[in-house]
């Protein structure tokens, strides 16, 4: 059996045709040899020039777009170097393999190599994280984000990249090469040799590498063309993997109409040509923003049926608000972005109070986009709004943190969901969609029906156009400077005070009826009626597993906590049946449940807490179009333009340059 020194001989020492022209000697450069895709390893060799004694590489913690400390290098198992012009040479006269020094988390010394040498650096990358936001390798797919698998060279970051993909024979047993496609936002090379397919890529630098993800599988594509108002002409890409039987035709349709009914509204693009990555999974769900792509990974039964309606299905419209939600971020997080995000080390944390105006902002136009491309219809929009304002009336939290506070807590909060989460907090994304939807409202007000939120994302986006690297960094101030510019600053600072960094209630109800759009609230179909007793459980054989407590419900009252094991209620073993049987009865139920390997006994009173369940989680709301020939609650002064929701719910030819 082969040693991992021999191992990392033997990889340092393959010919890479890209390493053999004239730029090797300036250039980063990469393999990744995914001969052991079976076992979820890759194999990267890095070979660079060294501009200092004992030069160091390092790993990103965390990739842009995902706000949590992440960890990449956990997945590297040891890193081994070579000077590749030293005398010093090992028994089968080979330069000597050295096994770098590990000084932080993330950084790895090479303290034998010194300024001027030729650096070979060998290291393995455990693959098997399914999500969009690091690496997977088996026997189907070879994905990976370079955040991942390329290890930085330390104060090397600028000088351009190459990389080549060695994907073996065995790889490409029983495929049908026809449909074995490369997806990545980059141009490649496709060499053919000896079996083995290996494809190039290059780039500018490491920082624009890690903007690019990619995949090798069995794919089904299409692509489409889009132009811009200034004849720019954009072409598109959308791969497909994964087990699936999706409507292409249809699927090529829809998000051609909604990338187009984007360029419509900006004008043109940061991009001239753009590829979408998806894989079709069982249950999976997500998505990852890169300046030209998108990765993302969706449950295939979101995927357009052969017969999918004229109107979308709910889990067609959740796919394609994700291909929407993601698009729009090459222009509101790629190009426009937070002023830490700028030039940001992946090393460290970047805290900002704005990841509600990044993500919020794109969680309520992905969804406004399905209608205004019509894709999807007024109604079925209204249905999608709607879930959004029961998902924060259902959130308790909501009273205690801000959206501000949430941005700024994103690293420690957002990915580390626990049993106490939606009583002290609120998600960036959801409240910052509302917020957004209440600001769109509040400017069409304060304007007269001459601006909306639209054209604040607008100029943030013609500012960065006019900076030398077309991208700007902004803070909250510059948020305040530009909305003046649609409505009084004093209005603004006073929505600022209190639904930004405040924790008054949204004047959703308010804001929609002045649009004619009424809320109503359905005292049958309460928030609460899949979790009694403000109570989340799971059915399992021991009983009632209670997985969340809402903060003054039933259940908390009563001291039931997360965790317990609900065994008997009245007498009877506990099942869901028996707790919604039980869940509004007039009197005391005695209940038994095990806390660790202790049984306990709390007596519950369903009716005892009614008004503070009724605030935390009021009735489920509904949202409904009032009659064009109705006043609905609608001044003289409060929708100029047009009379009802025509001044909100209208599509956007008017920013149709």
């Amino acid at each position: 059996m082969t040693s991992f020194a021999n191992h990392s001989r033997n990889q340092l020492s393959d010919t890479n045709p890209i390493n053999d022209n004239h730029k090797a000697k300036t250039d980063i450069n990469y393999r990744l040899n995914f001969e052991r895709f079976s076992e979820h390893l890759v194999d990267v060799s890095l070979n660079f020039t060294a501009i200092n004694d004992a030069p160091q590489l390092w790993m990103p913690a965390w990739i842009p777009g995902s706000y949590l400390m992440r960890e990449f290098a956990r997945n590297i198992t040891a890193v081994h170097y070579q000077v590749l012009d030293s005398q010093i040479m090992d028994d089968d006269n080979h330069p000597k393999v050295y096994r770098a020094h590990k000084i932080d988390k993330n950084t790895w010394q090479l303290p034998k190599a010194k300024a001027g040498q030729a650096i070979g650096v060998h290291y393995e990358v455990y693959c098997y994280d399914l999500s969009v936001r690091t690496a997977y390798v088996d026997q189907q797919r070879l994905y990976g984000n370079f955040t991942s698998l390329a290890l930085a060279v330390e104060g090397q970051e600028h000088r351009a990249v190459q990389v080549s993909l060695a994907v073996p024979a065995a790889f490409l047993a029983g495929k049908d090469e026809s449909r074995l496609l490369l997806a990545c936002g980059l141009e490649s090379t496709h060499l053919r040799l000896d079996g083995q397919h290996s494809y190039g890529l290059q780039a500018g630098s490491y920082h624009d590498l890690i903007d690019y993800p990619f995949e090798i599988a069995e794919q089904d594509k299409f692509d489409f063309i889009i132009q811009g108002s200034t004849h720019q002409t954009l072409h598109h890409r959308f791969y497909l993997s994964g087990k699936h039987s999706a409507n292409m035709g249809r699927l090529q349709q829809d998000v051609t109409q909604i990338c187009q009914c984007y360029l419509d509204w900006l004008g043109d693009a940061p991009f001239n040509d753009y590829t979408f990555m998806t894989f079709a999974s069982g249950q999976d769900y997500g998505g990852l923003e890169h300046i030209n792509s998108t990765s993302l990974i969706t449950p295939r039964r979101d995927l357009p049926t052969l017969d999918e309606p004229k109107i979308p299905s709910a889990d067609y419209q959740r796919f394609l608000g994700l291909c929407s939600h993601e698009y729009f971020h090459s222009w509101w997080v790629k190009t426009v972005r937070p002023d830490v995000m700028l030039d940001v080390d992946l090393r460290h944390e970047a805290f900002t109070p704005l990841l509600w105006v990044f993500e919020g902002f794109t969680s309520y136009i992905d969804d406004f986009m399905l209608q205004a491309s019509g894709v999807i219809d007024k109604p079925s929009y209204l249905k999608l709004l709607a879930e959004q304002i029961n998902r924060y009336y259902q959130t308790a939290g909501r009273a205690y943190q801000s959206v501000a506070e949430s941005s700024f807590d994103a690293w420690i909060k957002l990915y580390r969901n626990d049993e106490n989460t939606g009583n002290a907090g609120i998600s960036y994304y959801n409240k910052g969609a509302l917020v957004a939807l209440c600001l769109d409202l509040t400017l069409l007000q304060k304007s007269n029906g001459r601006y909306r939120l639209f054209d604040v994302v607008k100029a943030f986006y013609t500012q960065a156009k006019q900076n030398d690297n077309k991208r700007i960094g902004i803070n909250s101030a510059d948020m305040g400077t530009v909305i003046g510019q649609f409505m009084p600053i004093e209005d603004w600072e006073d929505f600022e005070y209190r639904y930004v960094n405040g924790v008054e209630e949204l004047p959703i109800e308010a804001l929609l009826a002045a649009n004619g759009i009424s809320m109503h609230s359905n005292s049958k179909e309460t928030a609460d009626k899949h979790v009694p007793w403000g109570m989340r459980c799971t059915e399992t054989p021991a009983g009632l597993k209670v997985n969340r407590v809402t903060r003054a419900s039933v259940a908390a009252r009563a001291g039931i906590s997360a965790n317990d094991v609900i065994v008997a209620l009245d007498g009877i073993k506990a099942d869901s049946k028996q707790l919604a049987l039980l869940s509004n009865v007039e009197r005391d139920i005695e209940c038994h449940l095990f806390r660790r390997d202790e049984l306990m006994r709390v007596n519950v009173l369903p009716k005892a807490a009614d008004e503070a369940i009724d605030k935390a989680s009021p009735h489920k709301v509904s949202l409904h179009l009032a009659k064009a020939n109705q006043s609905s609650g609608v001044s003289d002064n409060s929708s100029p333009v047009e009379a009802g929701w025509q001044a909100w719910l209208n599509a956007i030819e008017r920013y149709q340059s």
